[in-house]
Parts: C-alpha cells; sequence; structure tokens
C-alpha cells in the first residue's frame, strides 16, 4: 500500500476505497488529477492519467527518494513500480515486466521514458564504460523508434503507431548488459494516407524541416512538405514537435546507436523514395499506362541504386509465370498501377523500420555471455502497447489492437489472480473463490482454430476464385451465429446501429466495438508484387538488399504462401503473452483526462470509458474481494507500533506477530483481520483509516520528542567534542610554547662566544600564543647585544657614539644618508687638517669667548652659507656651544656677528635628500638658515646629521628636554623676522657652490648637479 497522503488529495490506493463502484472510483480519479496527483496505486499497479503539463516530480531528488523503498513508504509514482520491478530482478533474480497501456495521447511513451531514465539512474553506480554504452544506446533507441513510428494524430502529437516490447539484459550486479526490441503491426497504412488534420510519421517532417540543404539537395527534394502528397495532409499542422531539432537528435543517436554514414544516407534516400513515389502519377494512353514525370522515375532509380528502366517497369508491368513456364509481362491498369505502388511504398518504410529495430537489437544484444563465468542473466521487460480502440470507423487495425488488448487483459486477470491465490495457500489462509470477468471466450472467439474469426479470414483470403469482403462477413454470419459476443445486421436485423451486409460486432471486455469488413481481406493479404521485390534486391545498396532478401528468388520459382498479416500478429501476441506469463507482471495503466489536451479538464465520460476497457474496478474488485490490505508483520509492527503502550519503542513479546496482535486487540477490530504466517490481512480500509489517523496524530509528538532527544545528544558530543578539542590545544600550546623556548635556548646558547654576539642568529618563528612575548624577549636581547657592543667602546667615544644614536632615533630612516660611517670631530674650525688656514686665529678667538661667556664644550663649528637681515647669502662660520650659537665673520679674525643663547633654540628641519641645508628654529620667530659647507680638505663629507645628532643629545642628556626634529622631502617652512618664508631646493647645471637665492614665497637652495 502506498503511503498514505492528506484526505485532500484523495485515496493514494484504489484498494482503500470504501465502497467499490464506478462513482466512487470516478470521484477518487478526479480528485487526485485536480490536486496535481496524477499516479495512483491499485495495490502493485500504477494508474496514470496525463497532466498534459510539466511536472517536477522526475529529477535527481525524486530518484534517490524512490531508490531502494517500499511500494508503501512513498506517495504513488512510476519510480516506485519500476524500483519494485528492479528490485525483484535484482534481488530475487526472478524476471520482470513492466506492462504500459492506454489510448493514444494517454501518456504511454513519456511514462516508457521516465521508466528506462529511472533504471538508467540507479544502475553502474561504478560507472563502468561498456554498461554506460549500453544504457546510452537503449536511451537513444527511444528518439530513433519515435522518429519512424510517431506520428501526430488529432488525439496525440506524438502517438506511437507500433506497439514495443523491449528486453532489458541485467547481470548479477544488477547492471544493464544488453536488450532486444520487439515491434508490432507498424500503421503502415498512415505512408499513404492520414485522416484529416493528422500527419504522416515523423520522419519525413523531420528530413524535410530539418535536413541540410546539401542533403535536400542530394535526396532532389525541396524543403516543404506542402509540396508531397504524402506529406501534404500535415504540412499546415500545428504540432508541439519541432522537427528542426528533433532531426538533428535523431542523427546523433543514430551515430550514438552505431549506424555508419552510408547506412544512415540508405534510411534517408529511401524516406526521400518514399516522397518522389507518392508524386508519381500513371496516364494511359489506350491501354498503355505511363509515368506522367519521367524525371521523378529517374530520381527514384538514382536513390535506390537501380536502373530507372526497371523502375518504370515494375511500376507499369506485372511478371506472370504460366504453367507452362513461360514468363510473361502483364501491363498495369491505371488503378492497379496506383494499388501496386502504394504497396511498395507501405511495404518500404515498414521494412525500413523493421531494419532499424534489427540493427539496434544487433547493436544492444548481449555478446559473450557465460552464464558460468557472468551468473545468471535477468531481464526487465517494457511493453508500450496500444490500448483499446473505438473509433467511428474501425476496421482490420482496431480488430488486431482490440485482439491484442483482450490477450493481455486475460493475462493480466489470471496473473493478478494467480497471485492472489499463491498469497493465500502461502500464508496459510483460507480461499474464497472470487467472482470476476473472464474474457476466455472473448480470446477463443478470435482465435480459436477452424472455428475463430481469424481462422474464418484465412479461410476467406485463402479461398479460390473471386471472395469478396462481404461473403467473408456471411460466412461469420453462418458459423458464429449462436456465440454470445458476436452480432451483425443478419443477425440482429431491428440493430440499425450497423450497416447490412457491411459491419459486424464483437462485444469486447470494454464494450461493444462495431467492425466494418471493407477492405479487410486486402489488408489481411498484404499482397505485393514480386517485381518490387526483386527490384529492390537488385540494387546496389546494400542497406536495400538486406530488406528483401525473398527478392533473389525466380519468377518461376515456386514457394510457400506467405502468412496473412491476422496470422502473423496472432502468432507475435500468443508468443509475447507466453513471454509476459513467465515473468513477474508489474502494470500501468495510462488515462487521457480530455479530447483538448488541458492540464485542467476531466472529461468525466471519457475517463469512465477509459477505466471500463481497462478493466481497473475489475481489478480492484479482485484485490479487494479477499482482503483489501494485507502487510508483513514486520513492517506493519514498524509503521503502526507507535499507537500500542505494549509495542512502542520496542516490544518484548516473543514474536512480531504477537506484536500485531497486541495492537490490533489495543484498536478494537480483532474480527475483521486474519493472521498469515508471515503476513496480517486487513478486511476492510476503515480499520487501516482508524489506525493511520492515531498514527498521522502521533506523529508530530513523536517528532518532538525524537527532536528532542537528538538535539539533547548532539549538545552532548559537540561539547564532549569541545572538550577534547581544548585538551588538545592546551596541550599543543603547551608543547608549542616548550618547543619555541628550546629552539630559542638552542640557537642562542653560544651567542657570548660569537663576534657579532649573535647579531647573525635567524629568530624561530612563534607560535601565535607567544607573540608579544616573543617581541619582549627580541627587545630584551637587543638591549643585552647592545649593551656587549657599548661595553667594548672606549669612555672617550662614548659622547660620538651617543650623538650618532641621537641622530639615527631623531632622523627615523628619513635621510638615507648623515654620515654615520665616520668619526664626528665636532670642533672642524679648530682642526688644522680641516681648516688649516684659519684655525690658528679661530682657536686664539674662542680661548678668548670662552673665557667672557664661560661655556665647557663646543658641540659643532664649521663654515656656513648663511642668509643675512637684508635676504642675500654671505659666508660666515658657526660656533654652537653648550651655551650659545655664535654667527662668526671669518674675514675678520672670526669676529662674532651675532650671539643667539641655546635655550631659544625650539627645533630643527632638515631635509631627506644629499644637500647641507639646517634650519634652527628660535622661539623668537627669527629662524636660522644655513647651508653646511664642507671642509676644504674633506669635500665631501656629510655633516648635517653630526650637528643634528650633538645637538640632540646635548639636549636630551644635558638640558633634559627633547629637541623637535623635521625632516622633509619637500620645502623648508621658516620664520625670519616673525615672517613665514618656504624653502625649497632646486638642482642646477653649472652652478658651482650651492647657494640661496630669494623668491616670491621665500627661498631656493640651488646645488650643483653633481
Amino acid at each position: 500500500m502506498a503511503e498514505l497522503e492528506g484526505l485532500e488529495y484523495g485515496k493514494s490506493d484504489f484498494i482503500l476505497l470504501d465502497e467499490v463502484t464506478m462513482e466512487h472510483f470516478m470521484e477518487n480519479l478526479k480528485l487526485r488529477f485536480e490536486k496535481g496527483r496524477i499516479y495512483t496505486f491499485i495495490g502493485e499497479v500504477v494508474v496514470s492519467v496525463n497532466p498534459y503539463r510539466q511536472l517536477d516530480i522526475y529529477g535527481k531528488e525524486a530518484v534517490e527518494a524512490y531508490r531502494g523503498r517500499e511500494l508503501y513508504e512513498n506517495p504513488p509514482h512510476l519510480f516506485a513500480m519500476a524500483d519494485a520491478a528492479y528490485k525483484a530482478m535484482k534481488m530475487r533474480a526472478k524476471d520482470t515486466c513492466i506492462v504500459i497501456s492506454g489510448e493514444s495521447g494517454a501518456g504511454k511513451t513519456e511514462a516508457s521514458k521516465y521508466i528506462m531514465q529511472y533504471i538508467a539512474a540507479i544502475t553502474n553506480p561504478n560507472q563502468r564504460a561498456e554498461v554506460e554504452s549500453v544504457k546510452n544506446v537503449l536511451l537513444k533507441s527511444n528518439c530513433v523508434l519515435e522518429a519512424f513510428g510517431n506520428a501526430k494524430t488529432n488525439r496525440n502529437d506524438n502517438s506511437s503507431r507500433f506497439g514495443k516490447y523491449m528486453d532489458i539484459n541485467f547481470n548479477f550486479n544488477g547492471d544493464p548488459t544488453g536488450g532486444h526490441i520487439n515491434n508490432y503491426l507498424l500503421e503502415k497504412s498512415r505512408v499513404v494516407q492520414q485522416q484529416e488534420g493528422e500527419r504522416n510519421f515523423h520522419s519525413f517532417y523531420q528530413l524535410l524541416r530539418g535536413g541540410s540543404q546539401e542533403l535536400i539537395k542530394s535526396l532532389f527534394l525541396e524543403k516543404n512538405p506542402a509540396l508531397y502528397v504524402y506529406t501534404s495532409e500535415g504540412a499546415a499542422s500545428i504540432t508541439s514537435n519541432d522537427d528542426h531539432s528533433s532531426h538533428k537528435a535523431v542523427l546523433n543517436a543514430l551515430k550514438v546507436i552505431g549506424f555508419t554514414p552510408n547506412e544512415i544516407d540508405s534510411i534517408y534516400k529511401i524516406l526521400g523514395t518514399i516522397l518522389h513515389l507518392g508524386n508519381l502519377e500513371f496516364t494511359s494512353e489506350g491501354e498503355n499506362v505511363q509515368v506522367s514525370a519521367k524525371e521523378a522515375a529517374e530520381h527514384i532509380a538514382v536513390l535506390t541504386s537501380t536502373k530507372a528502366a526497371d523502375v518504370s517497369k515494375a511500376l507499369l508491368f506485372r511478371t506472370v509465370a504460366t504453367g507452362g513456364g513461360e514468363v510473361i509481362n502483364k501491363g498495369h491498369s491505371v488503378q492497379e498501377a496506383s494499388y501496386g505502388k502504394d504497396a511498395f511504398v507501405k511495404a518500404l518504410y515498414e521494412r525500413l523500420f523493421s531494419w532499424i529495430v534489427s540493427h539496434i537489437n544487433t547493436v544492444i544484444e548481449v555478446k559473450d555471455y557465460n552464464p558460468m563465468l557472468h551468473g545468471k542473466n535477468t531481464v526487465i521487460g517494457v511493453l508500450d502497447i496500444y490500448g483499446f480502440e473505438i473509433f467511428d470507423n474501425n476496421s482490420f487495425e482496431q480488430f488486431c489492437i482490440n485482439y491484442c488488448n483482450e490477450k493481455l487483459q486475460q493475462l493480466f486477470i489470471e496473473l493478478i489472480m494467480q497471485q492472489e491465490q499463491e498469497e493465500y495457500n502461502r500464508e496459510g489462509i483460507p480461499w474464497q473463490q472470487i467472482e470476476y470477468c473472464n474474457n476466455q471466450i472473448i480470446v477463443d472467439l478470435v482465435e480459436e482454430p477452424h472455428k475463430g474469426i481469424i481462422s474464418i479470414l484465412e479461410e476467406a483470403c485463402l479461398g479460390v476464385g473471386k471472395v469478396t469482403d462481404t461473403m467473408f462477413l456471411e460466412s461469420m454470419d453462418s458459423k458464429l451465429s449462436q456465440h454470445p459476443h458476436y452480432t451483425s445486421r443478419k443477425l440482429c436485423p431491428t440493430d440499425k446501429s450497423m450497416e447490412y451486409r457491411r459491419d459486424f460486432r464483437i462485444r469486447h471486455y470494454a464494450g461493444d466495438v462495431t467492425y466494418s469488413v471493407e477492405g479487410i481481406l486486402d489488408k489481411n493479404k498484404d499482397p505485393l508484387f514480386q517485381d518490387f521485390k526483386r527490384l529492390m534486391y537488385n540494387s546496389t545498396d546494400p542497406v536495400l538488399r538486406d530488406m528483401w532478401p525473398e527478392g533473389r528468388l525466380s519468377i518461376t520459382e515456386v514457394t510457400k504462401r506467405p502468412l496473412t498479416a491476422a496470422t502473423l500478429f496472432k502468432n507475435s501476441i500468443i508468443s509475447l503473452v507466453d513471454n509476459l506469463a513467465c515473468k513477474v507482471p508489474y502494470y500501468v495503466r495510462c488515462i487521457k483526462p480530455n479530447e483538448m489536451k488541458s492540464p485542467m479538464l476531466f472529461d468525466d465520460a471519457r475517463c469512465q470509458h477509459q477505466v471500463a476497457y481497462l478493466g481497473l474496478l475489475e481489478n480492484v474488485r479482485v484485490r479487494r474481494a479477499g482482503f483489501a490490505y494485507r502487510q508483513p508483520y514486520d513492517r506493519f509492527l514498524q509503521r503502526y507500533k507507535m499507537t500500542c503502550e505494549y509495542t512502542w519503542p520496542n516490544h518484548l513479546m516473543e514474536s512480531d506477530k504477537e506484536a500485531v496482535e497486541a495492537i490490533v486487540r489495543q484498536h478494537g477490530f480483532s474480527e475483521s483481520v486474519e493472521y498469515g504466517h508471515s503476513k496480517l490481512f486487513v478486511r476492510t480500509p476503515r480499520s487501516l483509516f482508524t489506525l493511520e489517523q492515531e498514527r498521522n496524530a502521533l506523529i508530530p509528538i513523536l517528532v518532538l520528542f525524537l527532536q528532542k532527544v537528538w538535539r539533547g545528544a548532539l549538545a552532548r558530543m559537540r561539547c564532549r567534542k569541545l572538550w577534547a578539542v581544548y585538551a588538545i590545544m592546551g596541550c599543543y600550546k603547551r608543547y608549542k610554547v616548550k618547543a619555541h623556548f628550546w629552539e630559542v635556548s638552542r640557537r642562542f646558547s653560544n651567542v657570548r662566544n660569537m663576534a657579532d654576539y649573535g647579531w647573525s642568529v635567524e629568530w624561530p618563528a612563534p607560535p601565535a600564543a607567544l607573540a608579544q612575548f616573543h617581541s619582549i624577549t627580541q627587545g630584551l636581547y637587543r638591549r643585552w647585544w647592545a649593551r656587549q657592543i657599548v661595553k667594548n667602546i672606549p669612555p672617550s667615544d662614548m659622547l660620538e657614539v651617543r650623538a650618532k644614536v641621537a641622530a639615527l632615533a631623531a632622523l627615523k630612516g628619513e635621510r638615507p644618508t648623515w654620515g654615520w660611517g665616520r668619526a664626528w670631530e665636532r670642533d672642524y674650525l679648530s682642526l688644522a687638517n680641516d681648516s688649516p688656514q684659519s684655525c690658528t686665529s679661530f682657536v686664539e678667538m674662542t680661548k678668548e669667548l670662552k673665557k667672557k661667556d664661560q661655556y665647557n664644550t663646543v658641540l659643532f663649528s664649521g663654515f656656513v652659507r648663511k642668509v643675512n637681515r637684508f635676504n642675500k647669502s654671505t659666508d660666515r662660520a658657526l660656533l654652537i656651544t653648550d651655551k650659545n650659537i655664535y654667527k662668526l665673520d671669518p674675514r675678520k679674525q672670526f669676529r662674532v656677528m651675532k650671539k643667539l643663547p641655546l635655550e631659544s633654540v625650539t627645533g630643527l628641519s632638515v631635509t631627506s635628500g644629499a644637500d647641507q641645508m639646517v634650519v634652527l628654529h628660535t622661539s623668537t620667530q627669527d629662524d636660522v638658515l644655513v647651508y653646511l659647507q664642507r671642509g676644504q680638505l674633506c669635500p665631501n663629507q656629510d655633516r648635517v646629521g653630526e650637528l643634528l645628532g650633538n645637538l640632540s643629545d646635548h639636549f636630551t642628556r644635558v638640558m633634559c628636554k627633547p629637541l623637535s626634529v623635521s625632516v622633509r622631502s619637500s620645502a623648508l617652512q621658516l620664520n625670519m623676522r616673525g615672517k613665514s618664508k618656504n624653502v625649497t631646493v632646486e638642482t642646477k647645471p653649472g652652478q658651482a657652490n650651492a647657494d640661496f637665492r630669494k623668491n616670491r614665497n621665500g627661498f631656493t637652495l640651488l646645488v650643483p648637479a653633481s
């Protein structure tokens, strides 16, 4: 039983109907269709209603939902039935078959494609190449068979005009290894004639509308179906099929299946031949009949690889062998020539279709199979065959189709009854005889030897002399007059719905059908002149020769009379039924909801008619006659154990059967059940709904309880994992910390004995937890390293070291060159090697100045270029002591020009370049702008850093206040007598010495180019 959906969707299984009547059946079917539920179960039978729209229920998620599940676990679906057939084949090694039936437009072809897609999706999980190849061929074969075997009818845009049975072979792993296709009763008469509004087979329109210009030209055709007799009727028909894209898909499918380019060319040449034959007309001049368009005959000869004269001869003459062995050519009349041409066209297309099917079978047949090596070879058969047909005018084709449905219905009932009886016996339940409609009497009416309709038809076709359709009807009236399921106008003169000497009626299981005998003998004989067979056999095209093997016989050879169409069909159907009878059957019954192809309309009368002739109500009655529901104890218990306090969550009884009995007793329907050996049998659906309603009420409570328990379990698991994570993290952190300490200790263990005290040793990367500690440790090491270096510096050099350190800190790396790599002399004006001509007079002057101002040390002295108060630059000497800054005139024995207290200096500015410009900022807003001139003997020395370092060190260490130092890459700013000025640096080619030049905003320092 399918999973019970909400009551708003009706009953998901017709077995669960409260009353088994047509009214209740139709009411449930209509409700489910209107709610978008197109599938409903009858036990293991799927009833499918064509939705006439795309539904999102066939994707990967749906495949996974039904894979490996039982029928009752999910809502009704084709996938559920396909999976049940696949599991029976794989798990129990049984051959299974899926029988799809219904009238044209009910969705049989789509159902078979979805079943094939599902089987392809769930097989070959290891993606083996040879299995994928078989799957691709099986899937692509549908595309080819649809093109050549389907057509647009007034009922269906993609109607299958043939019956198809496909066997899919599986190995012991459940992977497809091959297959075989049987086709039944192709509607070949459609090639030469279609009803109004219908089309010929898709292949013709796909060729004419989708074929390349080169292909069309090679076939002597034009891309307009209206130009050809056989396709003109459907040329203007509106269809949902895209012929252009379909042609490409068919070409691709033919290549994938394994048709060679020459074989594909031959297929389209045959289609072209048929189209040209359709446009052939015959004219008569006296007794001579001629082909009206000889060019068309020449085109046919080219396409069939024969001679034009042979084509014309086969069309206009018939070769006859006399009793004495003489061969004569008998000319046709216009009517006979047209009849022979149409018969040839129908035979040509039928053999083309059969050859395509045979070629596909050759490709997909199981090769090199060895049962001892490969294990048991199991099969799933898929039967997509026409449903019962009742038209306004029913002829030979409808007679064969309805006979086929009678056989399948008989098999269906027999197998269902057999399955029921076997299950009752297996479970030890008393078998009660079930009344059902046995249509064996109708099957016998058609196929019984010597008495059946087919036998009477055979006698009429084999009779000597001129036997007419009317004579055949009279023979049936004579032999079948007493049969309860046969009548005619002669036997029932008052029934004016039948025409006298034309109609007869058979009372089928699905309803009464009136058949016309007009043309029935010709359709059964299916005559074709031997001249056409020899013409095709003598073709140089190997495909055509292969299709017509009997053409090799000489006209004088006596051959056995071929079997008639009805006998061939009867034999094939008997063989099909025997084949199906030895398999485990699964059924899909397709229903067409309306004739308008509307997704919203449900035609009650139309659907009720189909329900009747498909025998669906009969099926429900058979399944319901004994017990409406049966289920193994373990599955029943699994589903309903929560409804009983003695079985939830797990029972303590000796067996599942006792637990099920406890559930039944608690709900009080013991009288409506029977206990089998392994299953529980429930008589009424009401008992089951009682259980189901209680289960549905308990499910939310159980879900909440399970969610609570599971969430608690998840939280505890997460907590334990977190504890473990933190413990591991703690141990790992401790390990990383210790490892870092060990590594630092190892690398720096011998730095005291190294020449650079370990400065070249690379520090190991610290763990994240020690990042701050690592930075502190590096700082401590650098201080220790500096201490070791400083310890080795003589006391006399410490003043210079402190000055260089102060300069380094003040410049912050913004000035690349500042003289750190040389000795700093400080008092350059007193040095003979720097100022040899003026050092003596400068020393004498400083002695007097020292006595006068009482300064202790000279911080810096040197020649400078200075801007005076008149904005002109002059050469001066600069002396900076620990008390004052002196501006001296070197040309007047270093006379003091100006004295500035050192404590009035507030800051110092330099550029980031290599120039020697310095600005001393003062608190009086009268800054000092100088350019340090290098000594006479050392012209390339950079002395800016020395001046800056000495002042900064003195301010910090002696005056105990910081000196603000500014390093600028652009203009320097200063104040002169309270006015703001800018000083820029400019390189001037040809400039001998650096000098200042006044500009609008202040001054420009011109420096030499090199």
